[in-house]
């Protein structure tokens, strides 16, 4: 096996007399300039000045003195940042624009309240509809602030459905309905800033003493029930889809149940209304807000029960 020869097989421990080889371009001679010599040499196409082959712009133009309008420049030109053309007017001075304070999650910017966004929500009831429909037929409208309604929370409090101490009632109604007095008003609990109505109300108010009992869809959630007694009516399909609780076992309670017009009403709707006594008045309930179609439901429904709770009982609606 053959090895190339050592380069300083000459003797020459110091390498040199090494020569470039010939087919690199070089003859071995001494006058034939080295490859490292030639690359410390500029190429014969490239200029001497480092600076000659930059692109056009690559160096920004020298600061001047800075102008009257706080932009560089000598005012011979534009200046470097300028903005400005030949001939061009100087831009408009920049005004600070407000800043907005710093709030909310992850510090995003606090907007300013628009007085006329917080008014669409603010609850108002619904001026249009069940409102509107109140002032026309002669009823009349409070915010339950007043006197008359104190009695109010009381049928809030005694309501078949869980209602917090945040509940309140508001937008009120007060009129006649047929040969009954009535008062509707709207179940709100409040949201942020804003009112929810979540249930409708509307309510008889009835002399002498009316037996407390609940009449509720059979497919609801009874909530405190405690101490009241199931009533049957008799009628296999009504006491399918209506359960009737109260706290005695009366006649007057079985006149109720078994009332045939009470029972026709009842079985004609979507089972979606309670029923119950409390405070002096006989009241439904329904989560809804109140428009004039509902408040007329209740009105029919309302008529039928204290119909039947008052016939021979000694029981007589408020006229």
């Amino acid at each position: 096996m053959s090895f190339p020869p050592d380069r300083n097989s000459s003797g020459d421990d110091d390498g040199s007399g090494w020569r470039e080889p010939e087919h690199l371009g070089g003859d071995g001679s001494e006058d034939e300039p080295n490859v490292a010599d030639r690359r410390r040499q500029p190429r014969d196409d490239q200029p001497a000045d480092r600076d000659a082959w930059q692109p056009p712009g690559w160096e920004l133009p020298a600061a001047g003195p800075r102008g009257p309008e706080g932009a560089e420049g000598s005012g011979q030109g534009p200046g470097r940042g300028s903005g400005e053309g030949p001939g061009e007017a100087p831009p408009p001075p920049m005004t600070a624009e407000p800043t907005l304070a710093r709030g909310g999650l992850f510090g995003s910017p606090r907007r300013p309240r628009d007085p006329e966004m917080a008014r669409a929500f603010t609850y108002e009831g619904d001026l249009v509809g069940v409102q509107g429909w109140a002032l026309q037929n002669g009823w009349t409208v409070s915010d339950g602030s007043a006197p008359q309604d104190a009695v109010l929370r009381e049928l809030v409090t005694s309501a078949p459905v869980r209602a917090s101490k945040d509940h309140r009632p508001a937008s009120v109604l007060r009129g006649r309905a047929g040969n009954l007095e009535l008062v509707a008003f709207d179940v709100v609990y409040a949201s942020g800033r804003y009112l929810v109505a979540e249930y409708a109300v509307t309510a008889a108010p009835v002399l002498g003493a009316v037996p407390g009992f609940r009449l509720s869809p059979a497919r609801f959630w009874k909530h405190r029930t405690g101490g009241l007694l199931p009533i049957a009516s008799g009628n296999e399909l009504f006491d399918t889809r209506w359960l009737l609780l109260a706290a005695e076992d009366t006649p007057q309670i079985h006149r109720l149940v078994g009332d045939a017009t009470v029972q026709a009403l009842l079985l004609g709707t979507d089972d979606g209304d309670e029923f119950w006594s409390a405070a002096g008045h006989v009241a439904a309930i329904r989560p809804d807000g109140h428009r004039p179609q509902l408040l007329e439901h209740h009105a029919r429904l309302l008529s039928a029960i204290v119909a039947a709770l008052s016939a021979g009982y000694g029981v007589d609606p408020v006229v």
